[in-house]
Formats: structure tokens, C-alpha cells, sequence
């Protein structure tokens, strides 16, 4: 066994393949969920608290799950959580095919939010497992390129599949053939990274932390670790916008799935192939410099938007925000990663992402609330894109650079 993105390649080939397939369900749902909301449930478009439910249920149970990853992971290994997690993926499709009411669709986010939290999750510790220290922001960078191809291109399929095959037909026959086909791989190509643990350097020195230890470090003890997860859950509030916010806006001004589709991918797509740069960049430059200017255009790509019209307009607003959560992304969690040590280093990282999905719900709460309020959609491009930017400032105050040199 040896470290090296080189050395594993044929792992580190399996499992990018295993985050793309949690992307494109992902996609999928992005979507086809809001668009059900509105024509197949009655849910009236101003009806922004209710419509954000899914989203919260989602956000709620994905971040909780993130936590338990963890800590799993260093009890039972990767590979085992993994195939669990695609296990609670398999009902999804069935249950929004089937679903006579919105609580249904609720409770297929609900598993969708398992299924993602310990995939995702999974994908990125093993990855961890078997690079250098000093290959972590480009693995990063490669994993949520993936995943975040994986969501913009099954968006992008979805949104031209469902005029050939309808809303519901789509989601069953894309997501079945997703989930059966990630489930068989996991099987027969996956490894237990755990044993690459041995290889890496070891602090004697350091403490032995419980996993409450970690979560109190990362939940305000330590202040820069305080500061990298706050920006972590507040861009997704981002993510809750694009999900909750964008099909319905685009969709009314358009009157146009395909165009809708499109810009959403837009975003999903320059987010995802910028970070195979942006996660590497910042194993040479540093991680504050990029996670500040990611949380900065992000908060002016979001601003942007309502200012346009068209496909030009919105085009280039979702590129602006794609390329600044490409910039933040995986950099947020190589900080992370670059201040924990190998024996706690899953907790860590599952516990930031607990907090960081945790934005889900927080935004998609807020964005529900603000909306509900002002009885309109812009004033949640207000709220988001002011969140970025005072979350950006924070970060420039509290941080210092952490890379692995």
C-alpha cells in the first residue's frame, strides 16, 4: 500500500464514479420536485414556507446524517456505510412515483437526505484515505467535481427527459437506473480504506479527542475553525436558493422547463468543473484567500440575477455564483481536513458537514420566511446574497491559511 492519487488511481476512479451517482439523483430531484409542487400537488407558487419543507426535511436529516457518517466510518469502516446509505437511496424513486400527497415527498427527501449524507460523505473520507497531505484540496476538488457534475447533468437529462417520458416517469426511470447501478458497483468495485490510515503522519503529541470533543472544537471552541464552519453552512443557503428559489423564478418569467434547466446547470455545471482547479489551486496558494473571494462573487452572482433577463443575463449570474462556490467548496473542507489528525479526522470532517448541511434547512427556512413576508421572490435574493458577504468578512477576520506545504 502506498499514499498517492497516482498509486490508488483505480480506487479514487470507483468512488468519483460513486459521487457522481449521488450527484445525479441529486439532479434529478432539483429538478422535478419543484416543478410536482405546483402542478401535481396544488401548491401555489407564493406558497415559498410550504414549498420550502422539502428542502428543510432534506437539509435537516442529510447534516444529522453527516454526524453519524463519521463517527460510523471510524467504527465500521467506509465501505459499509456506504452500501447502507445507497440502501436507504433505493425506495426514493419508487416513493415519489407513487406519492398521493406532499407528505410523501417529504419522506422520500427525508431518505433521500440518508442516502446522500453517508454516500457523500463516504466518498470523500475514502478519497482522504488513500492521497498525500499534500494532495487533500485537489481530492477534494475532484470529489465535489464529480458530485456537482453529476447534479448539474442530471438536472440538465431530467429537464429534457420529462418532455418525452413526463415529471414522474422521469424520476422513476433515471433514479432507478442510478441507484441499482451505484448499489452494484459499491459491491464488486469499492475497497475498505481504512488500512491507507497506517500511512499517514501521526502527531503522538496530539490529543486523543472523543467525537463531543470535536464537535465542541469545531462548534465554537476554536476560532477559526468556528469561522470555516459558519461560511460552510451559510453558502448553502446558496445551494437552498438555487433548489427552492431559482425553477420557480426562471420558471415565471420564461414559461420556459428547458431555458430553467439550463441556467440552473449553468451553475451546477461551472461549479463542478472549476473545482478539478480551484481544489489545487489552493494546495498552492493557500485556503483563506479563495474560501473569502468564493463567499464574496457568490454573494454578487446571487445579487445579480434578478437584475437580467434572459439567458445571457441569467447565464452569466449563475456562472459568477458557480465559479464562486467552485472557489469555496472544496477549500472550506481542506481547512478542515488540514487542522484535524487521522484518528478523528472522519468525526471532523462529518461533524463540518453536519453543520455545513445543516444551511440547508437554515436557509431554506429563512429563504421561506423572507419570501412568505415580503409576499415576493426578490427579497430572498437579498437575503442570501447579504448572508455571503457579512459570512465572507467573517472568514477574512478569523482565518489564517492552513494548507499542508
Amino acid at each position: 500500500m502506498q499514499l498517492g492519487l497516482r498509486y490508488n488511481r483505480l480506487q479514487v476512479i470507483h468512488w468519483l464514479l460513486q459521487v457522481l451517482f449521488v450527484g445525479l439523483i441529486l439532479g434529478i430531484t432539483r429538478v422535478t420536485i419543484p416543478a410536482l409542487a405546483e402542478q401535481e400537488y396544488g401548491i401555489a407558487a407564493d406558497s415559498y414556507l410550504f414549498l420550502s419543507t422539502f428542502v428543510i426535511a432534506f437539509g435537516l436529516v442529510k447534516g444529522s446524517l453527516n454526524f453519524l457518517a463519521g463517527r460510523l466510518a471510524e467504527v465500521w469502516g467506509r465501505k459499509p456505510v456506504h452500501i447502507l446509505g445507497w440502501l436507504f437511496g433505493l425506495p426514493v424513486p419508487w416513493l415519489v412515483w407513487h406519492a398521493p400527497d406532499w407528505y410523501w415527498i417529504i419522506f422520500a427527501m427525508l431518505l433521500l437526505g440518508v442516502n446522500q449524507g453517508l454516500c457523500w460523505s463516504m466518498s470523500q473520507t475514502a478519497k482522504l484515505d488513500l492521497t498525500k497531505p499534500t494532495e487533500r484540496g485537489l481530492t477534494i476538488g475532484l470529489n465535489e467535481f464529480s458530485g456537482y457534475l453529476g447534479v448539474a447533468l442530471g438536472g440538465l437529462i431530467t429537464a429534457y427527459a420529462v418532455g418525452w417520458f413526463g415529471m414522474r416517469e422521469s424520476l422513476l426511470y433515471l433514479g432507478n437506473l442510478i441507484v441499482l447501478l451505484a448499489f452494484a458497483l459499491t459491491l464488486l468495485g469499492i475497497k475498505e480504506t481504512r488500512p491507507w490510515l497506517a500511512l499517514h503522519p501521526h502527531n503522538p503529541q496530539a490529543a486523543k479527542l472523543t467525537s463531543w470533543q470535536v464537535f465542541v472544537l469545531l462548534s465554537g471552541k476554536d476560532r477559526q475553525l468556528t469561522a470555516v464552519v459558519q461560511a460552510g453552512s451559510v453558502e448553502k443557503f446558496v445551494d437552498a436558493l438555487v433548489w427552492i428559489i431559482w425553477p420557480v423564478y426562471l420558471y415565471q418569467q420564461s414559461n420556459n422547463l428547458a431555458l430553467t434547466g439550463s441556467v440552473i446547470s449553468i451553475y451546477g455545471l461551472i461549479w463542478g468543473l472549476s473545482q478539478l482547479l480551484t481544489g489545487h489551486w489552493s494546495d498552492k496558494i493557500g485556503r483563506k484567500k479563495l474560501n473569502v473571494w468564493g463567499m464574496t462573487l457568490c454573494g454578487l452572482g446571487v445579487l445579480m440575477l434578478p437584475l437580467f433577463s434572459g439567458i445571457y443575463g441569467w447565464g452569466t449570474s449563475a456562472a459568477i455564483t458557480g465559479f464562486g462556490m467552485a472557489l469555496l467548496y472544496p477549500n472550506l473542507s481542506a481547512a478542515i481536513v488540514d487542522a484535524s489528525q487521522p484518528a478523528w479526522r472522519a468525526s471532523a470532517i462529518g461533524i463540518y458537514r453536519f453543520w455545513r448541511d445543516l444551511g440547508y434547512a437554515i436557509g431554506a427556512l429563512g429563504i421561506g420566511l423572507v419570501a412568505g413576508y415580503s409576499g415576493g421572490l426578490l427579497a430572498s435574493f437579498w437575503f442570501v446574497g447579504i448572508a455571503m458577504l457579512l459570512s465572507a468578512l467573517w472568514l477574512q477576520i478569523a482565518t489564517t491559511d492552513t494548507q499542508v506545504h
